[in-house]
């Protein structure tokens, strides 16, 4: 569980996002990056480098209100960092030793969604039910004949 739960968390982050509209949803998602990016910051765990990495995906959220790309490359270095807070042993959240390790996991998750340019997953889910319910052959579950008619559907020769 320790290791699922984060992808959940992941994608679960992923459909709420995909109820902000674009181009919000970009410059939400740059925004929540950059909060990423200050997320150890009073931990002090690794110093002066602390302030430096907040500096770095600061910029790097700043580039993404207009790119989906910076976005995905600001998760892909905060997963890095978790995984040195991980190593290290300050984690993100001080009472829950795994807790850096955790966000490692769902950090990519989000990176990828992000690097695919932050798609909406309801519009996405609800063109597949509709591509199912009007693949050719079938209306309303039912198999079509040859002939096109509804029916039990003809058999084929090889």
């Amino acid at each position: 569980m320790q290791y699922v739960a984060p992808i959940g968390i992941g994608i679960l982050y992923a459909l709420v996002m995909s109820l902000v509209r674009e181009p919000h949803r970009r410059r939400l998602n740059a925004v929540m990056v950059a909060g990423a990016g200050a997320a150890y910051l009073s931990g002090g765990g690794l110093g002066g480098w602390e302030f430096a990495f907040t500096a770095l995906l600061t910029y790097v959220a700043f580039r993404g209100l207009e790119s989906w790309t910076w976005i995905g490359v600001g998760w892909l270095l905060h997963t890095v960092w978790d995984i040195v807070h991980h190593l290290k042993g300050n984690p993100i959240i001080p009472f829950a030793h795994t807790s850096s390790l955790g966000c490692a996991i769902c950090d990519p998750v989000i990176a990828l969604w992000c690097l695919r340019g932050g798609p909406s997953l309801v519009e996405w889910v609800r063109n597949r039910r509709g591509a199912a319910r009007s693949r050719p052959g079938t209306t309303s579950g039912e198999d079509l004949g040859r002939d096109g008619t509804a029916g039990a559907a003809s058999p084929t020769l090889g």
